[in-house]
């Protein structure tokens, strides 16, 4: 190894070791940077369906920034592209229930390619588990304490679960207890 290039190591290394009091995180990318990406590559390669999603989706971002007036956390972007996922779940149903079949699977495809960017979702033994030890802490006493326990189960999951599937969950055990 030549002695410009050990130190550049030597630099590099000593940059890294000023970073990490900072924290990694600070310098992750962001989501909406990803979308940015993929939409470029969407672009080149001329996929039309990919490129009409992800505008959509950059739009969503940068209305929601403009409404707040100042950039998303990964918190809100995660909870946009709940929201256009969940908007596409409906599509699908109503497009299935009136026969066009043709806009659902359209509608799929944009689906799939909305939930590439959105966090694994637990599968409904998990989210039991959560809502189980949320009743646990909070040992609520009916119906009225429903909100409060939606409020932390919802916060606890960040958008790793459906929240049609978590009230169903609040809802039943409630009614039994």
């Amino acid at each position: 190894m030549t002695p410009s290039r050990a130190a550049g190591k030597l630099a590099f290394y000593r940059f890294i070791s000023l970073l990490e009091p900072l924290g990694w995180e600070e310098f992750a990318v962001s989501l909406a940077q990803t979308v940015e990406a993929d939409l470029k590559n969407a672009l080149k390669s001329r996929d039309e369906l990919t490129t009409s999603c992800l505008r959509l989706v950059r739009a969503a971002f940068k209305n929601q920034e403009k409404e707040q007036r100042r950039p998303l956390n990964g918190e809100e972007e995660i909870k946009i592209l709940s929201t256009l996922a969940k908007q596409r779940r409906d599509s699908i149903e109503q497009f299935t229930k009136g026969g066009r079949q043709d806009l659902a699977d359209k509608e799929q495809a944009e689906l799939n390619i909305i939930e590439a960017y959105l966090p694994t979702q637990l599968d409904p033994q998990a989210v039991a588990q959560v809502v189980d030890e949320v009743f646990a802490e909070l040992n609520p006493q009916g119906m009225k304490d429903m909100g409060a326990v939606m409020k932390e189960a919802m916060a606890r999951m960040a958008g790793q679960a459906d929240g049609k599937l978590v009230n169903q969950l609040v809802r039943q055990k409630l009614q039994n207890s």
